[in-house]
């Protein structure tokens, strides 16, 4: 094995180890932490791209994760969805959201710099067992493409349709400890600006994910997620020739999220940190992607019509 799955394996295997300390950790630096960032980062900066989506959504309380936005240092996603349970029962949802994310020069780390994607996304849950649940959902994602040399000039615009399912079983671990697996199928269709073909046609890709959320305090809903997302994917190509790839692992995304609610509001808030490491790029030489994320969610109850 090359030494970049020999880094993934190695990063993975110490984070899994080092959970319970983790969120000791976490519980009693996170106050300080946040209050730093809100110190050094605008709030004008980290919200200026989070707009309304008037759309449906669900009363899972569940972070709105960062994709990958290709090769970079720094790396800064910002979410607006909303949530509406569908029915009385609570067992149908459905989540809305538009998003942005901005990212970093490779040679800086500037995690505002450019432009990475803006992303459209409508997605249906429905739990139809105990632990169970299942999703699909559509997504629109338009993401400008640089140059891979200095000054970094902007190349082209690729744009993004994707078709995706999801199945999840939940473990609960005590009281306050769940242990969520995911296995997500996806299917992603590539154009240029102009909706002409580009190098890539289509692709499959599967993503398996494992995240442990620990309750911190009933006190505003307030919760600590970690998790790791491993994907593997195929695809067909239309340049050089029409053809398939090899199947096989691509990237890894370790993340960390702080959870809760807005007291007397409708309002949840997500702050987390995440480490994209993808196969064979530069990035993961130097400890991969690393990525600010926060998104806003603004719940809705069951109606009756």
């Amino acid at each position: 094995m090359n030494k970049a799955y020999n880094f993934v394996t190695t990063k993975y295997s110490l984070c899994v180890s080092t959970v319970f300390i983790s969120i000791s950790w976490f519980r009693s630096h996170l106050k300080l932490t946040v209050n730093q960032l809100l110190i050094r980062l605008s709030m004008k900066k980290i919200f200026a791209g989070l707009f309304l989506l008037g759309c449906i959504g669900s009363t899972m309380h569940a972070q709105i994760s960062p994709p990958g936005l290709g090769d970079a240092n720094n790396a800064f996603w910002g979410a607006f969805g909303v949530k509406r349970q569908l029915d009385s029962l609570g067992k149908k949802q459905a989540l809305s959201y538009v998003a942005i994310g901005r990212k970093s020069n490779p040679d800086d780390h500037h995690l505002f710099s450019k432009q990475a994607i803006i992303v459209l996304n409508h997605e249906v849950y429905h739990s139809f067992a105990p632990h169970q649940q299942y999703s699909y959902a559509l997504s629109y994602r338009r993401q400008p493409q640089y140059e891979s040399t200095a000054p970094y000039d902007k190349e082209n615009t690729e744009q993004e349709f994707r078709i995706y399912g999801r199945y999840a079983y939940t473990f609960d671990l005590g009281k306050k400890w769940k242990l969520k697996n995911t296995v997500r199928q996806e299917f992603r269709k590539f154009y240029d600006a102009g909706f002409h073909k580009v190098e890539e046609d289509f692709q499959l890709r599967t993503r398996i994910k494992s995240q442990l959320t620990y309750n911190l305090s009933p006190k505003n809903n307030q919760k600590l997620a970690l998790s790791a997302e491993a994907l593997f994917s195929i695809s067909h190509l239309n340049e050089p020739d029409a053809e398939w790839s090899s199947f096989g692992y691509r990237e890894m995304r370790i993340a960390a999220y702080y959870m809760f609610t807005i007291p007397n509001s409708p309002f949840t808030v997500d702050i987390g940190y995440m480490d994209d490491l993808i196969r064979d790029s530069r990035s993961i030489h130097h400890g991969g992607v690393h990525y600010l994320a926060a998104d806003l969610i603004w719940n809705i109850p069951y109606r009756k019509r």
